[in-house]
């Protein structure tokens, strides 16, 4: 691992002091470091280096009653109210399926974690998160207590977690950058022939995997009838189209280490300037509409029948969030869904 020398920990406070209003990612990136360097300039001061690892986290995590789940990528962050339960762990993936805090975790990129704490204001109580940063410094995901969380198993899950390095340094690794989109057009026959063959949506990037393809590359060059090239405003349309229709969506946001879903209905939209926001109760989503490059109306054959997806992407390849029609018994959106999905505007030029 590589650490940042400068600035010091006392600058990265006095920055954070004459910025009181930024957040903490922007004022990382305004001061050339990761998040997590950020945060950790503050360990012991109201911050405790505490272990990364999900198994553990997630077993405290269910102790704090009510709580706000975030994960974000760049250009879009996903928040769901509700308790952690139910947690599932594994090697190489774990998951959570509670009721509302519905998460798919790969621990290995789990390395970096703070219980942060810092003073409320105008005598209002602490603010309190936990927060998860990969190799590079980059948050994977945090968990705010809220006013109605259990505040007094606090304390107590910091001590239980900490760690016995709290100096006010994070070392970190070089971001790895996004793979770009990668295709393989000498493939296509056998793409599209075992496409077509799929019994499950986990498959595709097993199948991409074996043919040396990505996702998006997969995409570019599969065609009708697995996939269609829609104009990025199709984005917002869809979201407008889900909160007129009142059909219930599954919303996938995920980086490396985590992937959060929403599963439900969209209600309230409130645009505000770049930025399109699903401000509902229990779940908001802040994506900004100019950071989408390309979207991609989807369809695999599943043993439950097609599941139609739509898939944004940023410039730089990597994607940004899949919206599924919910399908579960009592709640079946699906063909509302395709519905939507099928009166989306197409691009007129796809992407090479």
């Amino acid at each position: 691992m590589t650490e940042q020398l400068t600035p010091s920990p006392e600058q990265i406070r006095a920055a954070e002091a004459d910025n009181p209003r930024m957040r903490a990612r922007d004022l990382a990136a305004q001061l050339g470091i990761s998040e997590a360097q950020f945060v950790a300039a503050r360990a012991g001061d109201g911050t405790t280096r505490i272990d990364a690892h999900p198994d553990r986290i997630m077993s405290g995590a269910e102790r704090l009653g009510e709580v706000m789940a975030l994960t974000r990528v760049e250009g879009c962050v996903h928040e769901k109210v509700g308790t952690y339960a139910n947690y599932h762990p594994g090697e190489h993936a774990a998951m959570v399926l509670a009721e509302d805090i519905d998460l798919r975790i790969f621990p290995s990129h789990w390395v970096h974690a703070y219980a942060v704490e810092t003073p409320g204001q105008d005598g209002a109580a602490p603010r309190r998160s936990l927060q998860v940063f990969d190799a590079a410094g980059d948050a994977i995901h945090k968990i705010h207590l809220r006013e109605t969380s259990n505040h007094d198993a606090w304390a107590g899950l910091v001590s239980e977690l900490a760690l016995p390095d709290q100096a006010p340094r994070q070392a970190v690794e070089p971001r790895k950058p996004v793979e770009a989109a990668k295709s393989r057009p000498d493939k296509l026959e056998i793409l599209r022939e075992e496409w077509a063959r799929l019994t499950d949506t986990h498959q595709f990037l097993r199948l991409c995997s074996k043919l040396k393809m990505n996702r998006l590359g997969a995409y570019r060059i599969a065609g009708a009838p697995f996939v269609r090239a829609l104009a990025p405003e199709a984005v917002n349309a869809m979201l407008e189209a889900v909160r007129d229709a009142g059909v219930e969506v599954m919303i996938f946001v995920g980086n490396r280490g985590c992937i959060q879903i929403h599963s439900g209905p969209v209600n309230r939209l409130q645009p505000m300037g770049p930025w399109q926001n699903v401000m509902d109760p229990g779940f908001n989503l802040h994506l900004r509409l100019d950071k989408v490059a390309e979207v991609w109306a989807v369809e695999k054959p599943t043993q439950r029948g097609p599941a139609v997806s739509v898939e944004a992407f940023d410039a730089d390849g990597a994607l940004i969030f899949q919206v599924f029609g919910v399908g579960k018994e009592g709640r079946d959106s699906r063909l509302d869904w395709g519905r939507i999905v099928a009166a989306l505007p197409a691009r007129e030029e796809v992407p090479a």
